[in-house]
């Protein structure tokens, strides 16, 4: 892998590789853009197959914390943390004490917060060497669970959609495929259902659709059923990829709108959907409720001002939209120019020199 060819071509600024022996921490801290403000992201721990598999994994997803980031209004960059190892088996506190002075080193430029294999018990160690982290334990000022706030904004996000797709944000009425029941999901079921929407849902966990059923009268249907039911909205909220060559033929919605990552298994199948005339909503726009009540809890964090912000969810939605009859193009391009064109707004607007940047963590 050419790395600095790699990071000249999608204009990265900073890779930095975090070693300490005593611990066996093993990090790399991917910088993609700090043009808004000081890179956000979280930090993952995983048993990568290779040195470089796990390098270009922080870079790709420092790079899309940083659209995600912008796309969601924040005045905050886009910023990755990849942590080689077993989370099951070799995590120890020194582990991330040390990886939280490496944070504090780089004086507020990377803000990191819990990811795949990584937990709030792991922010608080983290958090006793820099103030630089979120999603710690509540008793320091955290926000806790976010998958509340992440459902909220999918359901925002949802109605600006449906808006788009049928001419009103009402979702009453409405018959929405929720393929996954999982935290995130099941709270999202619950503002459709008090909204008046039919639910059909599935899962591999046949307790979490059992929950659904009984709660909200949803309708349940196997995993492999779910792509081809009469439905106006398909709303995926499991792993990524499941709009794909062997999806998309299955679909009879008119929108897709749900809270996974990834959704497109390859951008040419955002294509297919923008020529089908199906609307999709970027997956990291509608679900970026969870970066945005953490992005909070920098400034003290304040549950209601938190939510305002979360709603404003439909609006980014509804921008997509309009960026994508503006330019004619697939609304998962809309998505990535909304936020380009956010950066650089501000990149022409903050050509002043600064001797001292204003600071933005104000927690103590």
């Amino acid at each position: 892998m050419q790395i600095f060819n790699y990071m000249k071509e999608y204009d990265y600024e900073q890779l930095l590789f975090c070693q300490d022996e005593q611990s066996g921490l093993k990090a790399i801290i991917a910088i993609h853009d700090t043009t808004l403000g000081p890179a956000l992201g979280g930090t993952r721990m995983w048993t990568y197959a290779s040195e470089e598999d796990a390098i270009e994994d922080a870079l790709r997803l420092a790079k899309g914390m940083t659209y995600k980031n912008a796309a969601a209004g924040l005045n905050l960059g886009g910023g990755k943390t990849v942590i080689i190892g077993d989370p099951k088996t070799e995590k120890n506190e020194e582990m991330f004490r040390a990886f939280g002075r490496f944070i504090q080193g780089l004086n507020g430029r990377y803000i990191t917060a819990e990811d795949v294999g990584t937990t709030v018990q792991d922010m608080d160690l983290i958090h006793e060497e820099t103030d630089y982290v979120t999603g710690i334990s509540p008793a320091f000022g955290s926000s806790g669970n976010p998958s509340p706030v992440t459902a909220y904004g999918v359901y925002r996000g949802m109605k600006a959609a449906a808006k788009e797709g049928f001419g009103s944000d009402s979702l009453e009425g409405k018959t929405v495929a929720v393929q996954g029941v999982g935290n995130v999901a099941f709270t999202l079921c619950r503002h459709l259902h008090e909204e008046g929407a039919h639910l059909i849902v599935t899962d591999i966990n046949k307790e979490a659709v059992q929950r659904a059923v009984d709660e909200f009268g949803a309708e349940a249907v196997e995993t492999d059923d779910i792509y081809g039911v009469d439905c106006d909205i398909y709303a995926p909220c499991a792993l990524g990829a499941t709009i794909n060559d062997e999806t998309i033929p299955q679909l009879k919605a008119k929108v897709i709108a749900g809270a996974a990552n990834n959704q497109l298994k390859d951008t040419s199948h955002g294509d297919l959907l923008h020529e089908k005339g199906v609307v999709y909503t970027p997956d990291y726009v509608i679900n970026a409720g969870g970066v945005i009540n953490v992005a909070d809890e920098l400034h003290g964090y304040n549950k209601e001002r938190a939510m305002k912000r979360v709603e404003t969810i439909y609006d980014n939605v509804s921008r997509v939209f309009e960026i994508s009859r503006r330019d004619n193009i697939p609304t998962y391009r809309a998505a990535d120019r909304m936020a380009e064109e956010r950066i650089e707004r501000l990149r022409r607007s903050r050509s002043q020199f600064l001797q001292n940047g204003h600071h933005i963590l104000s927690r103590k």
